[in-house]
């Protein structure tokens, strides 16, 4: 129950979110995404909203900048004119569970909530978040994690003029220094955060100042998953692939790379 300064704040804000749908409406034609717009903004999505504005996490939304069939990432600014990107997963998918139980089963973070898709999602969001933490404090090249309520996430916008930085899949300029760099962030990862991508490719790493900065870090499972050394396999091969698919001179092997990675070697 909300208290009538905070009902008329939601109902302020409930204004402010349907002004950006209809508009966002105006610009699209797929008739599946503008369902997927409404649901989105649920109540519930849109209490949680309030509560991060309120907070001063976040002041306007802006458009999508990245969709994907379990979350939209938007761009916007906080209360002091900072650009930050608000990742917010769709409560209603049923894509969700199906696509993710591979790297749940095992997480005591979901114990007994299989079987409540909402709850998943919120310990997923919360999962994300810790992730980019740990990651963050650890000095591995991600965006700065901001703050957290339920399916939303808030963190820095890695980018310029709220155009998205480049992925490496868009970068142009591709080079074996990249891929080196590359390695160092998973290298950090695994050492520092002990923590496994467990998904890492072209697509979720941007290139922005001259860094490597990865992104996505729901799947993350720490060092002592039983499947993290399989995910850091298949993360390495994944980035071994693309850069030899992009005619780079790899003079690895992925026994190479697994060596540098746990620390049994300096360089690779």
């Amino acid at each position: 129950m909300i208290g009538g300064q905070e009902e008329k704040a939601f109902k302020k804000l409930d204004k402010k979110i349907d002004q950006f749908i209809r508009e966002y409406r105006m610009r699209i034609k797929d008739s599946d995404e503008r369902e997927i717009v409404e649901e989105v903004f649920d109540r519930n999505t849109l209490m949680t909203l309030y509560h991060l504005m309120n907070e001063g996490y976040i002041d306007e939304l802006y458009g999508v900048v990245s969709a994907g069939k379990e979350a939209r990432v938007y761009s916007g600014v906080d209360s002091s004119g900072n650009p930050v990107a608000i990742k917010i997963f769709l409560t209603l998918t049923s894509e969700f569970r199906k696509s993710r139980m591979k790297y749940i089963m095992g997480d005591p973070r979901f114990e007994g909530i299989y079987n409540s898709p909402l709850k998943m999602i919120h310990a997923w969001a919360s999962k994300e978040y810790k992730n980019l933490v740990k990651a963050y404090n650890a000095g591995v090249y991600v965006p700065r994690p901001i703050a957290h309520a339920k399916n939303i996430i808030v963190m820095e916008f890695i980018g310029d003029g709220f155009e998205p930085a480049p992925t490496l899949r868009e970068y142009k300029n591709l080079s074996e220094r990249i891929l080196y760099q590359v390695l160092r962030q998973i290298r950090l990862l695994y050492q520092k955060a002990e923590l496994v991508h467990a998904d890492i490719s072209e697509y979720n790493i941007f290139y922005y100042k001259r860094k490597p900065i990865l992104f996505d870090f729901g799947q993350a499972v720490v060092t002592t998953h039983p499947m993290a050394e399989s995910f850091l396999i298949r993360d390495i091969n994944n980035i071994l692939n693309f850069f030899r698919s992009r005619h780079i001179e790899v003079n690895l092997t992925l026994d190479d790379v697994l060596e540098y990675v746990r620390g049994s070697r300096d360089a690779v």
